[in-house]
């Protein structure tokens, strides 16, 4: 993966690496289960990738940041990817995560058609109608298993929680923030997931829903620095919170040279005859996944397909 360099220092960009985490938690002696992402970092370095625009942060950033809680459970080599496929500007997402949190995914629409200025950071009108997709790879498994439900919301928070609620049945609560400073630049970006247990009483569900309803941004609280412990302790201090542990979460993909330049040496022979012979050069493979960029110069790809059909 080739990372675009965002304008700081290191000890700044070391300093924010750090704090890119899933808290795991337990609240009511077990009967919800929870996990908040602080995920700043992930989305600066998304957003610099794709150079995308606020609106498009805000999309792509929010399918990161709930793909991200999605895997807050996987274990081993399991990964969990989160689709969404719709009529609107968006048109579609692609987002994947696995258990050693590394997160990546692209937007179909890189740059939203916008009829008029944008009155608030509200993109539901932007997806339209449309099917979400939740598909884990578990590594115990045979094959992937996938869900699948419409778009209601056009809010992928909204549309998750309906997801587990409508597939499984468990009444889940997705919050996921994403604040700009005046600059327009990523300030504060993180998530909550927070799930009631098969045992949980209703009169804890009415509860955590009076609590969810009265917290304020999540974003706004990462900006100000406030920490993630912080965050779970103050406002779930009604229901006794149990931390558990963390782990790192990052925007990466392991697309590499070596492997684009496999994936040029499978061409069919024609393909590459034409490659050779018109180019361009250098040949330019873009990761649909990250957005990073390789060259590979004439020497470099006669060198491949010489090396095959000696082979």
């Amino acid at each position: 993966m080739i990372k675009k360099q965002l304008n700081e220092s290191v000890k700044d960009s070391l300093k924010e690496k750090t704090k890119d985490r899933i808290h795991r938690f337990f609240l009511a002696d077990k009967a919800i289960r929870g996990a908040f992402i602080y995920g700043t970092r992930m989305i600066k370095e998304m957003r610099a990738n794709f150079d995308l625009g606020i609106l498009e942060t805000l999309v792509l950033g929010h399918a990161y940041l709930g793909c991200a809680l999605l895997s807050s459970n996987l274990k081993g080599n399991d990964r969990i990817g989160l689709k969404i496929d719709c009529s609107g500007p968006v048109k579609g997402i692609s987002v994947e995560a696995n258990a050693y949190g590394e997160i990546r995914g692209f937007i179909k629409q890189p740059q939203i058609s916008i009829d008029k200025p944008l009155e608030d950071f509200n993109p539901s009108p932007f997806f339209g109608a449309g099917l979400l997709t939740v598909t884990k790879y578990l590594e115990d498994a045979k094959q992937p298993y996938s869900g699948q439900i419409a778009l209601l919301y056009g809010s992928i928070a909204k549309d998750l929680a309906n997801y587990f609620y409508s597939s499984e049945q468990i009444p889940t609560v997705f919050n996921l923030s994403i604040k700009f400073n005046a600059k327009g630049e990523v300030s504060g970006a993180g998530g909550l997931f927070l799930q009631l247990m098969p045992d949980a009483a209703e009169e804890l569900a009415k509860k955590l829903e009076i609590i969810i309803d009265g917290l304020p941004s999540i974003g706004n609280l990462i900006e100000e620095g406030k920490s993630a412990d912080y965050i779970i302790c103050e406002s779930f201090k009604e229901l006794a919170p149990q931390i558990l542990n963390d782990s790192r979460v990052e925007f990466f993909c392991r697309c590499n040279e070596k492997q684009m330049l496999h994936y040029i040496s499978m061409l069919p022979y024609k393909d590459k005859e034409e490659i050779l012979e018109n180019g361009p050069f250098p040949l330019q493979i873009r990761c649909h996944n990250c957005n990073s960029l390789y060259e590979f110069s004439k020497k470099q790809i006669s060198s491949i397909f010489k090396l095959q059909s000696n082979s």
